[in-house]
C-alpha cells in the first residue's frame, strides 16, 4: 500500500538552520514544500509582527503536521514558539527532529539544541504540570549517519504525530 504524501509546515530557525532544513526538505518524501528565500523572509518581517504571523497562519493552513526541526538555538526562538502553540491548539500532529548532525556547508554540525517541547507546560485539564514534551516526541537521528536516519524515518514520525491527535 502505497503511503501518503503529506503537507507538512516545517518550524526552524532560519538564519541558522536553513542549510540543513534544507536537505531534509530535499529527501522528496514530503509533499513539495518550497521554503520561503531569505529576502522574502525579511521583507514579511519588515512589515511586523501581524505580517509574521499572517505569513506563518496561511502557510499553516491545510497542513496536517508541525515538523520543528531543532538546531542549536531553535527552542530560544519566539516565531517557533508561536508555531509549536498554534499547532498544538489546532489539533495538528506536531514532532521534534534534531538537526544538530547534519552538516551546513559553511559551518559543520552544531551542538544539539533543547527540546522547543519543554517550554510550554499545560496549566489545566487531566495534563495539568505535564509539559508538552510528555505528550510529542522529539526525535534524535543517530550522530553518525543522521540524513539517512531522517530519510528512513520521516515519514512514520509524521503519521505518529498526526495519528496521536485524531
Amino acid at each position: 500500500m502505497a503511503k501518503i504524501k503529506r503537507q507538512v509546515f516545517y518550524s526552524f530557525h532560519f538564519d541558522n538552520d536553513v542549510m540543513r532544513v534544507q536537505q531534509i526538505r530535499n529527501i522528496g518524501a514530503l509533499e513539495d514544500n518550497k521554503p520561503v528565500s531569505t529576502n522574502d523572509w525579511e521583507e514579511i518581517k519588515k512589515k511586523g509582527d501581524d505580517a509574521v504571523k499572517k505569513w506563518i497562519n496561511d502557510n499553516m493552513d491545510y497542513r496536517s503536521c508541525v515538523v520543528v526541526l531543532v538546531g542549536e538555538e531553535t527552542a530560544k526562538r519566539r516565531w517557533v514558539k508561536y508555531e509549536i502553540e498554534k499547532a498544538w491548539n489546532d489539533g495538528k500532529g506536531l514532532v521534534g527532529i534534531y538537526i544538530h548532525n547534519l552538516k551546513d556547508p559553511k559551518t559543520g554540525t552544531c551542538a544539539k539544541g533543547a527540546n522547543p517541547f519543554d517550554e510550554f507546560t499545560f496549566t489545566d485539564g487531566p495534563s495539568k504540570g505535564l509539559k508538552l514534551s510528555s505528550k510529542v516526541k522529539c526525535h534524535n537521528p543517530k550522530s553518525t549517519d543522521a540524513y539517512n536516519d531522517i530519510k528512513d524515518n520521516i515519514e512514520d514520525w509524521i503519521e505518529e504525530a498526526i495519528n496521536l491527535r485524531s
